[in-house]
């Protein structure tokens, strides 16, 4: 149980630099007596004392503001990070070293009792503030969610889902290499401006548009060239077509890198 205390306590070191100490997480950090309370009443549940394991979950709830259902599992070094107005749904499971911020909801979409009606997260899966993952299906390891998103169909390992409802931006590498990097770098509210899908396709858009600009200024210069009489130069439209105008770089710097 103490070894248990100490790896929740330093994944918060690990992972918030507003925490200055030990002393400081014990005694100021909700998500940290969230996870405590939670364990005696998860226990209660799986032993059959239903009303005492809610009733734990309801002391938790008003003393930290993070309402978890006694029948969720949750695993090691997860950490409710700030976390007012978290629900986490009965049939929720929270996979080891997950982090999840304030108003999120592990909520179900569905009314039929013993059956999976909320999420499972895998490993290490950043849910940002404002989420909403409905439904009882996976989320993948390293997976992250992005502020405010609406989460109602699987995420795979490592890939990042926003908007509403959510989109799914797929890994970098494909095959989900920063799930299995040891290095990898901790992300804050689990989004980055690269996990951005409309700059993305702005930036995919303008790239080819400067990019067949150039092809069509080529193919003016090269009919130039081939031209051998004074009827065939006619054809050329002058150097306005001859050069190229499109300011890529601008636009791309006005869309945000």
């Amino acid at each position: 149980m103490f070894s248990r205390l100490r790896s929740d306590i330093q994944c918060i070191l690990d992972r918030d630099p507003a925490a200055r100490s030990t002393w400081e997480v014990i005694t100021c950090y909700p998500g940290l007596h969230a996870i405590v309370l939670h364990r005696p009443a998860h226990w209660c549940w799986v032993h059959g004392l239903k009303w005492l394991g809610r009733f734990i979950s309801h002391c938790a709830r008003w003393l930290t503001g993070i309402e978890i259902h006694p029948g969720a599992v949750i695993g090691e070094r997860v950490f409710f990070d700030h976390a007012m107005g978290v629900v986490v749904g009965e049939t929720a499971e929270i996979g080891d070293g997950c982090t999840i911020y304030q108003g999120v909801t592990l909520g179900g979409t569905s009314l039929y009792k013993g059956a999976k009606r909320h999420p499972t997260l895998g490993k290490d899966v950043v849910v940002s503030a404002g989420a909403k993952v409905l439904g009882g299906f996976l989320v993948g390891d390293g997976a992250k969610i992005g502020s405010n998103a609406v989460v109602i169909k699987p995420v795979p390992a490592g890939a990042t889902a926003v908007g509403i409802p959510a989109r799914i931006i797929p890994s970098k590498s494909g095959e989900s290499a920063d799930v299995t990097l040891t290095d990898r770098k901790f992300t804050a509210y689990g989004i980055t401006q690269e996990d951005d899908p409309v700059s993305q396709a702005l930036h995919g858009l303008i790239n080819s548009a400067s990019s067949q600009e150039h092809q069509i200024a080529l193919l003016w210069q090269a009919i130039e060239k081939l031209a051998s009489n004074r009827a065939a130069t006619d054809c050329v439209p002058g150097d306005a077509a001859l050069r190229e105008h499109f300011e890529a770089d601008k636009l791309n710097e006005l869309v945000g890198k």
